[in-house]
C-alpha cells in the first residue's frame, strides 16, 4: 500500500477541487447517498401521485439521469454515471452480504444487456410512445428494473448485474472509451507491491494496476473505492478517445452496441420524429409498410409507422455496416470478423455526441423549465420559470455541429485504426470509404432529411401521420387560442398535461359524461379517442381560420 505519491500534473487528484469531487471519500460518500435518496423517493412520488400533475418523477429520470446526465458525462468525464447509479452503490452493500455464488456462463453474455436496451425499452417505445411517460409508467418501469437488479447482485458475486444484465452496462464501457480520463496507477510505485490493496478494495473484481498496460479499463465504473485504498491509483487527462488509436482488447458487444443503439435512436428518430414531421413523412417505406400490413394485421394500440421505422432503421443500419466492411475485409486480405470488431470501434462517437447535441438544445428549449419546476412539485412549492430559449433562436443551430464533429472524430479513428492494419497503404485506401460505410450512412440520412424538408416542406403541426393513421392538425398560437378556453379550473390539457397557457397549438374541448375535456392540440385530441378510445361527445375544435369553436363536423380538418 501507498501512503503518499508525488502526482503528475495531468492527474486530476492532484487538482484541489477537482480532487475533491473525485477522490474525497466523505464527499463521494454523501453525493451517493444523495441521489439514492432522491432516485427512492422519484419512484415512491410516481406511485403516490398518479396524476399527469406529477412533473417530478419524469423529469427525475428523463430530465436528468437519461438523457441530460448520461450523454453529457460519458465522452467527457466517462462512466461517472456508473460511478453514481443507486443500483451499483446500493447494489454493493446487498452483494457483500449476498450468497456470491459464479454467475452461470450462460447468463455472462454482455449482448443481455444490449437486447434488452435496444428491444426491452427502445422498441417498446416506438411501438407504445406514451407507455413509459407518465410518472406511475415510469415508477413501475425502473422499479422492475431495481427489484431485478437486487435480486441478482443478491444471488451473485462480482457486481455481475452490472457487467450482463445491465440494460446501460456494456453502453456505459463501449462509449466511456471516448472519454478525456483514465484510471489507472504509477508503475513506479505499482512494481514494488505485494498486497494489491487497489484490487482488493474493487467491488467488481477489477486489477487497476493492469489498465495501463492492457489500454482497457474494463468495467470500471469510476467508484472511486481503489483510490482510497492506494495513494498510486491515478486518474489522469488524456487525448479524448486516446485507447481507440492504438490495439486494445476488442470486445464484440461493445462494436454491436454501437451499430445498434445508432440504429435504435439515432437513425429511427431520424425516420420517425425527424422525416416523420415532413410532408413527405406518407410516401417513406415505413409509413407505406404499415399502412399496407393495416389491412391484414389490427395493430389495436400499437404505433406502427413507429415501429415499422424501428425495424427499417436496424436494417439499414447494420446492412451499412455489416456490407461496408465485408468489402473492406476483402480489399484488405483479412478476416472479416477481424476487420469488422477491430474498426467498428470507429463508430463510436456517431450516437454519442449526437446525442450530446439533441439533449443540450432540448434542454434549453423545454428541460431546464421541465426539471426546474417538476423539483419544485416534486418538494411542494410552485415555480414558474421560462425556458432558456425559444424555437428559432439562431445560437441553438451550433448544436447542430456536434454532428459534424462525431463525423470527423470517427474518421480520424477509423483512420487511426486502420492505419494499425498491417497491410500496404494502397490497400488502405481502397478499403477506408468501405470501412467508413456506416459513418457515410449516418452522414447521407442527415443530408436527405435536410433535402425531404426543403423539397416537401414541414407537415403542418407534429408528425404527418399517428399510429391510428389518422392525419394531425395546424394549431395556432397561444395567445390566439387559450381565451377560448371554457370551464372552471381547466388548465390542463386531459391527454398529456401540458398547461394550455403554456401550450403554442389550439385548444380543444369535448364532454365525457357531462364532463368538460380539454386538449392542447389536435394531436391529443386524436389520441384519446383513437387510442385512448375515450368515448367524446360535443367535439369543438378550433378552427384555424376563425379562431372560433365550431362543431367538429363544420370543423376546418374533421378526425377520421
Amino acid at each position: 500500500m501507498v501512503n503518499f505519491i508525488k502526482r503528475d500534473k495531468d492527474d486530476i487528484y492532484a487538482k484541489p477541487l477537482l480532487g475533491f469531487f473525485f477522490k474525497n471519500q466523505k464527499f463521494l460518500l454523501s453525493l451517493k447517498i444523495a441521489v439514492s435518496a432522491l432516485f427512492v423517493y422519484a419512484l415512491y412520488f410516481g406511485f403516490a401521485h398518479t396524476g399527469k400533475e406529477n412533473t417530478f418523477t419524469t423529469a427525475v429520470f428523463w430530465g436528468i439521469f437519461w438523457s441530460l446526465f448520461m450523454v453529457t458525462t460519458l465522452p467527457t468525464f466517462g462512466r461517472i454515471f456508473c460511478g453514481i447509479c443507486p443500483h451499483g452503490f446500493m447494489g454493493k452493500y446487498i452483494t457483500k452480504y449476498g450468497l456470491k455464488k459464479t454467475m452461470p456462463k450462460w447468463m455472462q453474455n454482455r449482448y443481455i444487456g444490449v437486447m434488452l436496451l435496444v428491444f426491452g425499452w427502445w422498441g417498446v417505445y416506438y411501438m407504445f410512445p406514451g407507455l413509459f411517460r407518465t410518472a406511475q409508467g415510469t415508477a413501475i418501469l425502473f422499479t422492475v428494473m431495481t427489484l431485478i437488479a437486487f435480486v441478482v447482485y443478491f444471488l451473485y458475486k462480482d457486481m455481475s448485474y452490472c457487467k450482463y444484465i445491465c440494460p446501460i452496462g456494456t453502453l456505459t464501457r463501449a462509449y466511456s472509451k471516448l472519454s478525456f480520463t483514465w484510471l489507472g496507477t504509477y508503475k513506479s510505485a505499482c512494481d514494488e507491491c505485494r498486497t494489491f490493496e487497489c484490487a482488493t478494495a474493487c467491488p467488481y473484481n477489477l486489477k487497476p494496476f493492469t489498465f495501463d498496460n492492457r489500454n482497457s479499463m474494463t468495467d470500471c465504473t469510476l467508484c472511486m473505492d481503489c483510490s482510497s485504498a492506494c495513494e498510486a491509483v491515478s486518474f489522469k487527462f488524456k487525448k479524448p478517445s486516446f485507447s481507440l488509436f492504438s490495439k486494445l482488447q476488442v470486445l464484440k458487444a461493445e462494436v454491436w452496441a454501437f451499430i445498434l443503439i445508432l440504429a435504435s435512436i439515432s437513425i429511427s428518430m431520424s425516420f420517425h420524429h425527424g422525416i416523420g414531421r415532413s410532408n413527405a413523412a406518407d410516401i417513406m417505406i415505413w409509413s407505406k409498410t404499415a399502412e399496407f400490413l393495416k389491412n391484414y394485421i389490427n395493430f389495436g394500440s400499437i404505433d406502427a409507422v413507429g415501429l415499422f421505422a424501428f425495424i427499417y432503421a436496424l436494417i439499414f443500419t447494420i446492412s451499412a455496416a455489416l456490407i461496408g466492411m465485408f468489402i473492406a475485409a476483402k480489399i484488405l486480405k483479412k478476416d472479416f470478423n477481424t476487420t469488422f470488431y477491430d474498426l467498428g470501434y470507429s463508430y463510436a462517437p456517431l450516437f454519442i455526441l449526437g446525442s450530446i447535441a439533441h439533449s443540450l438544445e432540448m434542454f434549453f428549449l423545454k428541460g431546464y423549465e421541465h426539471i426546474t419546476e417538476g423539483f419544485a412539485y416534486g418538494f411542494g412549492f410552485t415555480l414558474d420559470v421560462a425556458p432558456l430559449a425559444n424555437r428559432g433562436d439562431s445560437w441553438l443551430h451550433l448544436f447542430g455541429l456536434l454532428k459534424w464533429v462525431a463525423i470527423i472524430w470517427a474518421l480520424i479513428i477509423l483512420y487511426k485504426r486502420v492505419k494499425l492494419l498491417n497491410v500496404t497503404k494502397l490497400r488502405k485506401i481502397v478499403a477506408f470509404p468501405f470501412a467508413a460505410s456506416l459513418i457515410i450512412f449516418f452522414l447521407s440520412i442527415d443530408i436527405y432529411t435536410g433535402y425531404i424538408f426543403k423539397t416537401y416542406g414541414k407537415a403542418s403541426s407534429g408528425h404527418a401521420n399517428h399510429g391510428g393513421g389518422e392525419k394531425l392538425f395546424q394549431g395556432v398560437p397561444a395567445e390566439a387560442a387559450t381565451i377560448l378556453q371554457s370551464g372552471k379550473n381547466k388548465n390542463s390539457c386531459t391527454t398529456c398535461g401540458m398547461e394550455l397557457a403554456k401550450s403554442y397549438k389550439a385548444n380543444h374541448v369535448a364532454k365525457q359524461n357531462d364532463e368538460i375535456k380539454q386538449f392542447c392540440s389536435m394531436h391529443c385530441l386524436a389520441q384519446e379517442m383513437s387510442i385512448n378510445k375515450t368515448q367524446l361527445e360535443d367535439i369543438q375544435t378550433v378552427d384555424t381560420k376563425s379562431l372560433k369553436f365550431i362543431n367538429a363536423k363544420e370543423a376546418y380538418y374533421v378526425l377520421g
